[in-house]
Protein backbone atom coordinates (compact mmCIF):
# COMPACT_ATOMS: atom_id res chain seq x y z
CA UNK A 1 0.00 0.00 0.00
CA UNK A 2 1.41 3.23 -1.02
CA UNK A 3 2.30 5.95 1.82
CA UNK A 4 2.12 8.85 -0.24
CA UNK A 5 -0.82 11.05 -0.98
CA UNK A 6 -3.54 11.15 -3.35
CA UNK A 7 -5.23 14.54 -4.47
CA UNK A 8 -8.22 13.25 -7.11
CA UNK A 9 -9.56 16.37 -9.07
CA UNK A 10 -13.41 16.45 -9.72
CA UNK A 11 -16.20 18.30 -11.82
CA UNK A 12 -18.84 16.55 -9.59
CA UNK A 13 -18.88 15.29 -6.23
CA UNK A 14 -21.06 12.99 -4.29
CA UNK A 15 -20.44 12.99 -0.67
CA UNK A 16 -22.77 10.31 0.02
CA UNK A 17 -26.32 10.09 1.75
CA UNK A 18 -26.85 13.69 1.36
CA UNK A 19 -25.91 14.02 -1.84
CA UNK A 20 -24.49 17.36 -1.54
CA UNK A 21 -23.35 18.19 -5.23
CA UNK A 22 -20.98 20.67 -5.85
CA UNK A 23 -18.56 22.13 -8.82
CA UNK A 24 -15.05 21.59 -9.31
CA UNK A 25 -12.64 20.74 -6.73
CA UNK A 26 -10.45 18.04 -5.44
CA UNK A 27 -10.40 15.26 -2.37
CA UNK A 28 -7.45 14.85 -0.80
CA UNK A 29 -6.77 11.35 1.06
CA UNK A 30 -4.23 8.65 1.98
CA UNK A 31 -3.91 5.75 3.85
CA UNK A 32 -5.51 6.79 7.11
CA UNK A 33 -8.65 8.44 5.72
CA UNK A 34 -9.80 11.37 4.10
CA UNK A 35 -7.83 14.55 4.75
CA UNK A 36 -9.16 17.36 2.88
CA UNK A 37 -12.21 18.37 0.62
CA UNK A 38 -11.59 21.54 -1.48
CA UNK A 39 -14.68 22.70 -3.58
CA UNK A 40 -15.30 25.87 -6.06
CA UNK A 41 -12.83 25.17 -8.47
CA UNK A 42 -12.40 27.23 -11.32
CA UNK A 43 -9.71 25.23 -13.59
CA UNK A 44 -10.73 23.59 -17.12
CA UNK A 45 -13.08 20.62 -16.63
CA UNK A 46 -11.35 16.97 -15.94
CA UNK A 47 -14.12 14.69 -16.59
CA UNK A 48 -14.93 12.93 -13.63
CA UNK A 49 -17.20 12.74 -11.05
CA UNK A 50 -16.03 11.44 -7.80
CA UNK A 51 -18.03 9.47 -4.65
CA UNK A 52 -18.00 6.90 -1.60
CA UNK A 53 -17.38 2.99 -3.26
CA UNK A 54 -20.21 0.87 -3.52
CA UNK A 55 -20.78 -1.68 -1.51
CA UNK A 56 -22.12 -5.30 -2.30
CA UNK A 57 -24.16 -6.22 1.06
CA UNK A 58 -24.37 -9.72 0.28
CA UNK A 59 -22.70 -11.55 -2.19
CA UNK A 60 -20.92 -15.44 -2.48
CA UNK A 61 -18.17 -14.52 -4.44
CA UNK A 62 -17.81 -17.92 -6.79
CA UNK A 63 -15.65 -16.86 -9.75
CA UNK A 64 -17.71 -19.27 -11.95
CA UNK A 65 -20.81 -17.86 -12.82
CA UNK A 66 -23.43 -20.51 -11.73
CA UNK A 67 -25.36 -20.24 -15.93
CA UNK A 68 -21.63 -21.42 -16.75
CA UNK A 69 -21.57 -24.83 -15.01
CA UNK A 70 -25.39 -25.24 -15.81
CA UNK A 71 -27.10 -23.87 -12.67
CA UNK A 72 -29.40 -21.81 -15.07
CA UNK A 73 -32.13 -19.53 -12.94
CA UNK A 74 -34.90 -21.06 -11.62
CA UNK A 75 -36.89 -21.10 -8.38
CA UNK A 76 -34.09 -21.10 -5.70
CA UNK A 77 -35.14 -24.87 -4.16
CA UNK A 78 -34.99 -25.95 -7.85
CA UNK A 79 -32.16 -24.16 -8.53
CA UNK A 80 -30.25 -25.56 -5.55
CA UNK A 81 -30.07 -28.72 -6.90
CA UNK A 82 -27.86 -27.45 -9.95
CA UNK A 83 -25.22 -25.95 -7.83
CA UNK A 84 -23.59 -28.48 -7.33
CA UNK A 85 -22.39 -29.01 -10.61
CA UNK A 86 -19.97 -26.06 -9.69
CA UNK A 87 -16.40 -27.93 -10.74
CA UNK A 88 -14.44 -27.68 -8.22
CA UNK A 89 -11.40 -25.23 -9.04
CA UNK A 90 -8.72 -23.23 -6.44
CA UNK A 91 -9.92 -21.19 -3.97
CA UNK A 92 -8.02 -18.25 -4.68
CA UNK A 93 -8.92 -18.40 -8.15
CA UNK A 94 -12.72 -18.65 -7.26
CA UNK A 95 -12.59 -15.73 -4.70
CA UNK A 96 -9.53 -13.56 -6.67
CA UNK A 97 -11.53 -13.68 -9.88
CA UNK A 98 -14.67 -12.58 -8.46
CA UNK A 99 -13.68 -9.95 -5.91
CA UNK A 100 -11.93 -8.61 -8.89
CA UNK A 101 -15.23 -8.47 -11.69
CA UNK A 102 -16.58 -6.98 -8.54
CA UNK A 103 -14.42 -3.88 -7.81
CA UNK A 104 -13.86 -3.72 -11.75
CA UNK A 105 -17.64 -2.56 -11.16
CA UNK A 106 -16.72 0.17 -8.08
CA UNK A 107 -17.19 -2.49 -5.07
CA UNK A 108 -14.66 -2.06 -2.31
CA UNK A 109 -16.45 -3.58 0.37
CA UNK A 110 -18.72 -6.54 0.46
CA UNK A 111 -19.93 -9.24 2.54
CA UNK A 112 -18.81 -12.68 1.35
CA UNK A 113 -21.24 -15.66 2.37
CA UNK A 114 -18.92 -18.28 1.99
CA UNK A 115 -19.81 -21.50 0.51
CA UNK A 116 -17.69 -24.22 0.86
CA UNK A 117 -16.51 -26.72 -1.94
CA UNK A 118 -15.58 -29.09 0.35
CA UNK A 119 -16.26 -28.69 4.20
CA UNK A 120 -13.36 -30.85 5.30
CA UNK A 121 -10.86 -27.74 3.47
CA UNK A 122 -12.79 -24.96 5.08
CA UNK A 123 -9.94 -23.45 6.67
CA UNK A 124 -7.71 -24.01 3.63
CA UNK A 125 -10.59 -22.13 1.40
CA UNK A 126 -10.54 -19.19 4.29
CA UNK A 127 -7.08 -18.67 3.73
CA UNK A 128 -7.11 -18.25 0.12
CA UNK A 129 -10.36 -15.80 0.67
CA UNK A 130 -8.37 -14.05 2.54
CA UNK A 131 -5.59 -13.91 0.35
CA UNK A 132 -7.37 -12.73 -2.27
CA UNK A 133 -9.28 -9.81 -0.74
CA UNK A 134 -5.80 -8.53 0.27
CA UNK A 135 -4.27 -9.10 -3.51
CA UNK A 136 -7.06 -7.60 -4.99
CA UNK A 137 -7.46 -4.55 -2.56
CA UNK A 138 -11.07 -5.12 -1.06
CA UNK A 139 -12.26 -4.85 1.92
CA UNK A 140 -14.38 -8.47 2.57
CA UNK A 141 -16.33 -9.33 5.51
CA UNK A 142 -16.27 -13.67 5.37
CA UNK A 143 -19.51 -14.94 6.80
CA UNK A 144 -18.35 -18.08 8.15
CA UNK A 145 -21.07 -21.13 7.01
CA UNK A 146 -22.80 -22.72 10.03
CA UNK A 147 -25.42 -25.43 9.42
CA UNK A 148 -27.30 -27.24 11.79
CA UNK A 149 -30.01 -29.28 10.30
CA UNK A 150 -32.73 -30.25 7.27
CA UNK A 151 -29.42 -30.42 4.33
CA UNK A 152 -31.91 -32.29 2.34
CA UNK A 153 -35.12 -30.39 2.64
CA UNK A 154 -36.85 -27.47 4.57
CA UNK A 155 -39.65 -30.15 6.13
CA UNK A 156 -40.05 -33.95 6.14
CA UNK A 157 -37.60 -35.10 3.07
CA UNK A 158 -39.38 -38.29 3.12
CA UNK A 159 -41.37 -37.92 -0.20
CA UNK A 160 -38.59 -36.30 -1.82
CA UNK A 161 -36.67 -39.46 -0.91
CA UNK A 162 -39.40 -41.68 -2.18
CA UNK A 163 -39.46 -39.35 -5.43
CA UNK A 164 -35.86 -39.93 -6.43
CA UNK A 165 -35.42 -43.85 -6.38
CA UNK A 166 -33.18 -45.67 -3.76
CA UNK A 167 -30.03 -44.77 -5.35
CA UNK A 168 -30.14 -41.16 -5.21
CA UNK A 169 -31.90 -41.69 -2.02
CA UNK A 170 -28.74 -43.20 -0.55
CA UNK A 171 -26.42 -40.88 -2.16
CA UNK A 172 -28.94 -37.43 -0.67
CA UNK A 173 -29.12 -39.15 2.57
CA UNK A 174 -25.23 -39.22 3.01
CA UNK A 175 -24.87 -35.67 2.93
CA UNK A 176 -23.53 -34.89 6.79
CA UNK A 177 -23.13 -32.13 8.70
CA UNK A 178 -20.35 -31.52 10.54
CA UNK A 179 -20.54 -31.49 14.76
CA UNK A 180 -21.45 -27.54 15.63
CA UNK A 181 -18.31 -28.05 18.30
CA UNK A 182 -16.05 -28.79 15.53
CA UNK A 183 -17.70 -25.82 13.12
CA UNK A 184 -17.56 -23.61 16.06
CA UNK A 185 -13.69 -24.21 15.97
CA UNK A 186 -13.17 -24.09 12.79
CA UNK A 187 -15.17 -20.70 12.91
CA UNK A 188 -12.79 -19.41 15.59
CA UNK A 189 -9.43 -20.37 13.21
CA UNK A 190 -10.76 -17.94 10.79
CA UNK A 191 -11.39 -15.22 13.19
CA UNK A 192 -8.03 -15.11 13.85
CA UNK A 193 -7.30 -14.20 10.11
CA UNK A 194 -8.92 -11.17 10.81
CA UNK A 195 -7.07 -8.15 9.11
CA UNK A 196 -8.00 -4.64 7.36
CA UNK A 197 -9.09 -7.19 4.11
CA UNK A 198 -10.65 -9.89 5.56
CA UNK A 199 -13.39 -9.75 8.67
CA UNK A 200 -15.04 -12.65 9.89
CA UNK A 201 -18.35 -12.91 10.37
CA UNK A 202 -20.97 -15.84 12.17
CA UNK A 203 -22.56 -16.86 8.89
CA UNK A 204 -25.69 -19.71 9.84
CA UNK A 205 -26.98 -20.14 6.76
CA UNK A 206 -30.72 -19.88 7.15
CA UNK A 207 -33.13 -20.82 9.61
CA UNK A 208 -34.43 -23.54 7.70
CA UNK A 209 -30.74 -25.35 7.74
CA UNK A 210 -29.54 -24.21 11.54
CA UNK A 211 -31.24 -25.42 14.83
CA UNK A 212 -32.55 -23.48 17.70
CA UNK A 213 -29.14 -24.60 19.65
CA UNK A 214 -26.94 -23.24 16.90
CA UNK A 215 -28.78 -19.80 16.64
CA UNK A 216 -28.50 -19.08 20.14
CA UNK A 217 -25.01 -20.49 20.42
CA UNK A 218 -24.11 -18.23 17.59
CA UNK A 219 -26.46 -15.45 19.32
CA UNK A 220 -24.83 -15.31 22.28
CA UNK A 221 -21.16 -15.47 21.51
CA UNK A 222 -22.27 -12.16 19.10
CA UNK A 223 -23.28 -10.41 21.84
CA UNK A 224 -20.29 -11.69 24.22
CA UNK A 225 -17.82 -10.93 21.56
CA UNK A 226 -19.28 -8.01 19.38
CA UNK A 227 -18.62 -10.31 16.55
CA UNK A 228 -21.38 -9.80 13.36
CA UNK A 229 -23.62 -12.05 12.09
CA UNK A 230 -24.62 -12.71 8.34
CA UNK A 231 -27.95 -14.81 7.39
CA UNK A 232 -30.53 -15.88 4.69
CA UNK A 233 -33.67 -14.88 5.96
CA UNK A 234 -37.03 -15.40 4.44
CA UNK A 235 -35.88 -15.34 0.73
CA UNK A 236 -38.86 -17.38 -0.98
CA UNK A 237 -42.45 -18.13 -0.92
CA UNK A 238 -41.52 -21.79 -0.02
CA UNK A 239 -39.61 -20.34 2.86
CA UNK A 240 -42.52 -18.35 4.25
CA UNK A 241 -44.74 -21.28 4.00
CA UNK A 242 -42.54 -23.31 5.74
CA UNK A 243 -41.78 -20.71 8.70
CA UNK A 244 -45.31 -20.51 9.28
CA UNK A 245 -45.86 -23.79 9.70
CA UNK A 246 -43.25 -24.45 12.10
CA UNK A 247 -43.32 -21.38 14.05
CA UNK A 248 -46.98 -20.73 14.09
CA UNK A 249 -46.09 -17.74 16.76
CA UNK A 250 -43.94 -16.02 14.24
CA UNK A 251 -40.56 -16.85 12.77
CA UNK A 252 -38.73 -13.19 13.35
CA UNK A 253 -40.18 -13.24 16.92
CA UNK A 254 -38.64 -16.90 17.78
CA UNK A 255 -35.22 -15.74 16.34
CA UNK A 256 -35.61 -12.86 18.83
CA UNK A 257 -36.38 -15.48 21.65
CA UNK A 258 -33.11 -17.05 21.12
CA UNK A 259 -31.36 -13.28 21.51
CA UNK A 260 -30.39 -13.42 17.37
CA UNK A 261 -31.54 -10.17 17.00
CA UNK A 262 -29.34 -7.53 16.99
CA UNK A 263 -27.53 -4.33 15.62
CA UNK A 264 -24.54 -7.08 14.59
CA UNK A 265 -27.10 -9.25 12.20
CA UNK A 266 -27.54 -8.88 9.01
CA UNK A 267 -30.12 -10.77 6.90
CA UNK A 268 -30.12 -11.27 2.96
CA UNK A 269 -33.11 -11.55 0.84
CA UNK A 270 -36.00 -10.56 3.16
CA UNK A 271 -38.22 -11.06 0.43
CA UNK A 272 -41.34 -12.25 2.32
CA UNK A 273 -41.08 -10.13 5.79
CA UNK A 274 -44.37 -9.12 6.77
CA UNK A 275 -44.63 -5.21 8.46
CA UNK A 276 -44.66 -6.13 11.72
CA UNK A 277 -41.60 -8.50 11.03
CA UNK A 278 -39.86 -5.08 9.58
CA UNK A 279 -40.77 -3.03 12.43
CA UNK A 280 -39.33 -5.74 15.16
CA UNK A 281 -36.54 -5.95 12.77
CA UNK A 282 -35.77 -2.20 12.59
CA UNK A 283 -36.84 -2.03 17.08
CA UNK A 284 -33.84 -4.66 17.20
CA UNK A 285 -31.52 -2.30 14.65
CA UNK A 286 -31.28 -5.28 12.11
CA UNK A 287 -30.08 -4.90 8.78
CA UNK A 288 -30.95 -6.24 5.60
CA UNK A 289 -29.43 -6.43 2.10
CA UNK A 290 -31.96 -6.55 -1.13
CA UNK A 291 -30.77 -8.38 -4.18
CA UNK A 292 -33.17 -7.15 -6.57
CA UNK A 293 -31.38 -9.19 -9.46
CA UNK A 294 -30.73 -12.44 -7.66
CA UNK A 295 -34.59 -12.27 -6.45
CA UNK A 296 -35.85 -11.66 -10.21
CA UNK A 297 -33.57 -14.28 -11.61
CA UNK A 298 -34.51 -16.80 -8.65
CA UNK A 299 -38.03 -16.04 -8.82
CA UNK A 300 -37.90 -15.26 -5.39
CA UNK A 301 -40.12 -11.85 -6.35
CA UNK A 302 -39.45 -7.75 -5.06
CA UNK A 303 -38.35 -7.30 -1.49
CA UNK A 304 -41.14 -4.98 0.22
CA UNK A 305 -38.73 -1.67 0.73
CA UNK A 306 -41.72 0.12 1.23
CA UNK A 307 -41.84 -1.45 4.20
CA UNK A 308 -38.78 -1.32 5.33
CA UNK A 309 -38.78 2.25 4.86
CA UNK A 310 -42.15 2.98 7.13
CA UNK A 311 -40.78 0.54 9.30
CA UNK A 312 -37.31 2.61 9.92
CA UNK A 313 -35.42 -1.19 9.31
CA UNK A 314 -32.02 -0.02 7.23
CA UNK A 315 -31.11 -1.33 4.24
CA UNK A 316 -28.45 -2.27 2.33
CA UNK A 317 -27.68 -2.93 -2.00
CA UNK A 318 -26.71 -6.99 -2.37
CA UNK A 319 -25.80 -8.44 -5.77
CA UNK A 320 -25.22 -12.29 -4.69
CA UNK A 321 -23.27 -13.48 -7.31
CA UNK A 322 -26.32 -13.36 -10.01
CA UNK A 323 -26.49 -9.83 -11.43
CA UNK A 324 -28.47 -9.06 -14.08
CA UNK A 325 -26.08 -10.05 -17.49
CA UNK A 326 -23.47 -12.28 -15.21
CA UNK A 327 -21.63 -8.62 -15.32
CA UNK A 328 -21.11 -7.92 -11.85
CA UNK A 329 -22.17 -4.45 -12.36
CA UNK A 330 -22.88 -2.37 -9.29
CA UNK A 331 -24.23 0.39 -11.18
CA UNK A 332 -26.50 -2.00 -12.87
CA UNK A 333 -27.47 -3.08 -10.21
CA UNK A 334 -28.35 0.51 -8.37
CA UNK A 335 -30.20 1.18 -11.64
CA UNK A 336 -32.26 -1.45 -11.02
CA UNK A 337 -32.64 -1.40 -7.43
CA UNK A 338 -33.53 2.25 -7.99
CA UNK A 339 -36.52 1.66 -10.44
CA UNK A 340 -38.08 -0.86 -8.79
CA UNK A 341 -38.56 0.97 -5.63
CA UNK A 342 -38.81 4.33 -5.97
CA UNK A 343 -42.52 4.19 -6.58
CA UNK A 344 -44.87 4.17 -9.24
CA UNK A 345 -46.65 6.96 -10.75
CA UNK A 346 -46.92 9.72 -8.39
CA UNK A 347 -46.48 7.98 -5.47
CA UNK A 348 -42.93 8.35 -3.84
CA UNK A 349 -41.53 5.88 -1.75
CA UNK A 350 -37.90 5.85 -2.29
CA UNK A 351 -36.22 8.61 -2.37
CA UNK A 352 -32.27 9.73 -3.84
CA UNK A 353 -31.09 10.67 -0.61
CA UNK A 354 -32.08 6.83 1.09
CA UNK A 355 -31.07 5.17 -2.11
CA UNK A 356 -27.25 6.46 -1.47
CA UNK A 357 -28.16 5.33 2.22
CA UNK A 358 -28.48 2.01 0.90
CA UNK A 359 -25.62 1.74 -1.65
CA UNK A 360 -22.58 3.98 0.15
CA UNK A 361 -23.68 3.83 4.22
CA UNK A 362 -26.31 1.50 5.08
CA UNK A 363 -24.73 -1.41 3.12
CA UNK A 364 -21.41 -0.79 4.27
CA UNK A 365 -22.33 -0.64 8.05
CA UNK A 366 -24.20 -3.90 7.13
CA UNK A 367 -20.94 -5.20 6.15
CA UNK A 368 -18.22 -3.37 8.67
CA UNK A 369 -20.62 -1.78 11.39
CA UNK A 370 -20.44 1.84 11.94
CA UNK A 371 -17.10 3.25 10.77
CA UNK A 372 -17.87 6.42 10.20
CA UNK A 373 -17.51 5.86 6.38
CA UNK A 374 -19.92 5.62 2.96
CA UNK A 375 -19.06 9.87 3.03
CA UNK A 376 -16.52 12.18 1.34
CA UNK A 377 -15.27 13.99 3.96
CA UNK A 378 -12.39 14.57 6.44
CA UNK A 379 -12.01 11.74 8.62
CA UNK A 380 -13.89 9.27 6.60
CA UNK A 381 -12.27 6.40 5.48
CA UNK A 382 -10.38 6.97 1.84
CA UNK A 383 -12.64 4.00 -0.14
CA UNK A 384 -13.43 6.26 -2.92
CA UNK A 385 -14.61 5.44 -6.38
CA UNK A 386 -14.36 7.94 -9.38
CA UNK A 387 -16.56 7.61 -12.72
CA UNK A 388 -15.42 9.10 -16.00
CA UNK A 389 -18.23 11.21 -17.63
CA UNK A 390 -17.55 11.74 -20.94
CA UNK A 391 -19.48 8.40 -21.90
CA UNK A 392 -22.14 9.81 -19.66
CA UNK A 393 -22.68 12.93 -20.64
CA UNK A 394 -21.62 12.89 -24.63
CA UNK A 395 -25.07 13.98 -25.58
CA UNK A 396 -25.97 16.21 -22.36
CA UNK A 397 -27.55 19.70 -22.90
CA UNK A 398 -25.68 21.97 -21.04
CA UNK A 399 -27.17 22.78 -17.42
CA UNK A 400 -30.42 20.35 -18.08
CA UNK A 401 -28.95 17.62 -16.35
CA UNK A 402 -26.70 16.78 -13.12
CA UNK A 403 -24.06 14.16 -12.72
CA UNK A 404 -26.21 12.10 -10.56
CA UNK A 405 -28.86 12.03 -12.83
CA UNK A 406 -26.83 10.61 -15.25
CA UNK A 407 -25.28 8.01 -12.83
CA UNK A 408 -28.93 6.92 -12.52
CA UNK A 409 -29.90 6.55 -16.31
CA UNK A 410 -26.95 4.96 -17.99
CA UNK A 411 -23.81 4.71 -15.44
CA UNK A 412 -22.14 0.72 -15.76
CA UNK A 413 -18.88 -0.18 -14.94
CA UNK A 414 -17.26 1.49 -18.07
CA UNK A 415 -17.13 4.46 -16.51
CA UNK A 416 -15.17 3.71 -13.50
CA UNK A 417 -11.99 5.73 -13.71
CA UNK A 418 -10.54 4.76 -10.91
CA UNK A 419 -11.02 2.76 -7.15
CA UNK A 420 -9.26 3.30 -3.71
CA UNK A 421 -9.39 1.49 -1.14
CA UNK A 422 -7.84 2.44 2.25
CA UNK A 423 -6.28 4.89 -0.03
CA UNK A 424 -4.36 2.32 -2.20
CA UNK A 425 -5.86 2.32 -5.74
CA UNK A 426 -6.92 -1.36 -6.78
CA UNK A 427 -8.69 -0.24 -10.62
CA UNK A 428 -7.60 2.18 -12.94
CA UNK A 429 -9.93 2.34 -16.61
CA UNK A 430 -11.31 -0.97 -15.45
CA UNK A 431 -8.20 -2.99 -15.18
CA UNK A 432 -7.38 -4.46 -11.83
CA UNK A 433 -3.93 -3.41 -10.48
CA UNK A 434 -2.88 -6.36 -7.69
CA UNK A 435 -3.72 -9.16 -9.93
CA UNK A 436 -3.55 -10.16 -13.54
CA UNK A 437 -7.48 -10.81 -13.84
CA UNK A 438 -7.55 -12.03 -17.80
CA UNK A 439 -4.64 -14.56 -16.87
CA UNK A 440 -6.59 -15.72 -13.57
CA UNK A 441 -9.69 -16.01 -15.41
CA UNK A 442 -8.24 -18.48 -18.14
CA UNK A 443 -6.73 -20.53 -15.02
CA UNK A 444 -9.97 -20.86 -13.48
CA UNK A 445 -11.87 -21.82 -17.08
CA UNK A 446 -9.04 -24.10 -17.16
CA UNK A 447 -9.47 -25.99 -14.21
CA UNK A 448 -13.00 -25.90 -14.03
CA UNK A 449 -13.13 -27.66 -17.71
CA UNK A 450 -10.95 -29.99 -16.65
CA UNK A 451 -12.21 -30.73 -13.22
CA UNK A 452 -15.58 -31.31 -15.20
CA UNK A 453 -14.17 -33.65 -17.55
CA UNK A 454 -12.79 -36.12 -15.23
CA UNK A 455 -15.59 -36.08 -13.35
CA UNK A 456 -18.70 -35.66 -15.76
CA UNK A 457 -22.01 -35.05 -13.88
CA UNK A 458 -24.87 -37.32 -14.75
CA UNK A 459 -27.41 -34.93 -16.09
CA UNK A 460 -30.09 -37.39 -16.95
CA UNK A 461 -30.29 -37.98 -12.97
CA UNK A 462 -29.53 -34.26 -12.02
CA UNK A 463 -32.60 -33.39 -14.40
CA UNK A 464 -34.76 -35.93 -12.15
CA UNK A 465 -33.67 -35.02 -8.92
CA UNK A 466 -34.31 -31.43 -9.78
CA UNK A 467 -38.05 -32.29 -11.30
CA UNK A 468 -38.67 -34.14 -7.32
CA UNK A 469 -37.65 -30.76 -5.54
CA UNK A 470 -39.97 -28.58 -7.96
CA UNK A 471 -43.26 -31.19 -6.68
CA UNK A 472 -42.39 -31.68 -3.40
CA UNK A 473 -42.43 -27.62 -2.84
CA UNK A 474 -45.41 -27.49 -5.30
CA UNK A 475 -47.49 -29.75 -3.56
CA UNK A 476 -46.58 -28.11 -0.22
CA UNK A 477 -44.55 -31.22 1.36
CA UNK A 478 -42.33 -28.72 3.19
CA UNK A 479 -44.87 -27.42 5.20
CA UNK A 480 -44.86 -31.38 7.28
CA UNK A 481 -42.30 -31.57 9.68
CA UNK A 482 -40.26 -34.29 9.65
CA UNK A 483 -40.86 -37.16 12.32
CA UNK A 484 -38.10 -37.39 15.50
CA UNK A 485 -35.42 -34.84 16.67
CA UNK A 486 -34.92 -33.43 13.33
CA UNK A 487 -38.67 -32.41 13.51
CA UNK A 488 -38.79 -31.23 16.76
CA UNK A 489 -36.35 -28.98 16.23
CA UNK A 490 -38.27 -26.95 13.85
CA UNK A 491 -40.94 -26.98 16.21
CA UNK A 492 -40.69 -23.89 18.58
Amino acid sequence: MTETATELAFDHLLRGPSRQEVGGGTVTFGPDGITAVETGGSGPPVGQVVLPALCNAHDHGRGMRTTAFGAGDDALEVWLTRLGLEPKVDPYLRAAVAFARMAQGGIGIMNHCHNTQDPDALMDEARAVARAARDVGVRVAFAVPLMGHNPITYGDPAPLLKAVGPEAAARIKARKIMPFADQLAIAEDIFALESPHFMPQYGPVGPQWVDDATLATVADRSASLGRRVHMHLLETESQRQWADAAYPGGLVSHLDGLGLLSERLTVAHGVWLTPDECALLAERGVMVSVNTSSNLRLRSGIAPVAAYIKAGLRFGMGMDGMSFDDDEDALRELRLLWTLQRGFGVHDVLDRDRLWQAVVADGRAAILGPDDGGRIAPGAPSDVLALRTDRMMADVVPGRASAEDLILARATKADVAGLWIHGRKIVTDGACLGIDLPALEAEMLAQARSAAEAAPADLDEVARIEAAYRDYYRTGCHCHPAPGPAGAETTP
